[in-house]
C-alpha cells in the first residue's frame, strides 16, 4: 500500500469517526472507512468508562495550545497500563486502542478540543502506527483485530 493512499485512508476514516463528510469514491477495494470507523469506535467504547475518563481530565484542564501534548501523554500512559496488564498483545495494538478510546472521549465529551487533538491523532497514526498497519495488510485487517 502506498503511503499517499494510506494517508488518504486515514483522513477518510477520521472523517467517518468524527461524523464529518468525506469524499466517497467507487474504488474496487474492500476499503470501507465507515465500517472501519465503526469498528474503531467499538474498540474505544470498551475502555471509556473504567479507564479513559480519569486520563482525560488532564486533557480537559490543559490550555488550548497544550491539548495535543496532554492528549499524546494520556495515550502513552494508557498504553503503558495495558502493556503491563497484557504483555502478549503487540504494543501497536495497545497504541491504536488507546488513541481511538481517547479520541472517542474527546468526540463525545469535549467537542471543542476535537480540532486541537486531531493533529496528535494523525501524528500518532502516521509516525507510530503506519508501518504496523501496513504490515498487517491495511486498515481492513487491523480494524477487525
Amino acid at each position: 500500500m502506498a503511503q499517499k493512499n494510506f494517508e488518504h485512508e486515514i483522513s477518510d476514516i477520521l472523517c467517518c469517526f468524527f461524523d464529518e463528510p468525506y469524499l466517497d469514491t467507487d474504488s474496487p477495494s474492500d476499503f470501507d472507512p465507515v465500517k472501519i470507523a465503526d469498528q474503531l469506535r467499538q474498540l474505544g467504547d470498551h475502555y471509556d468508562e473504567t479507564v479513559i475518563q480519569p486520563l482525560m481530565r488532564d486533557v480537559q484542564k490543559a490550555a488550548t495550545d497544550q491539548a495535543s501534548v496532554a492528549f499524546t501523554k494520556s495515550v502513552d500512559m494508557l498504553c503503558r497500563m495495558w502493556v503491563a496488564e497484557r504483555p502478549e498483545v503487540v504494543p501497536e495494538k495497545h497504541l491504536l486502542k488507546a488513541t481511538m478510546a481517547l479520541s472517542l472521549y474527546v468526540k463525545r465529551n469535549c467537542p471543542d478540543l476535537k480540532n486541537h487533538v486531531r493533529g496528535a491523532i494523525v501524528n500518532i497514526i502516521n509516525n507510530r502506527l503506519s508501518n504496523w498497519i501496513m504490515q498487517q495488510g491495511g486498515w481492513e485487517q487491523v480494524s477487525s483485530l
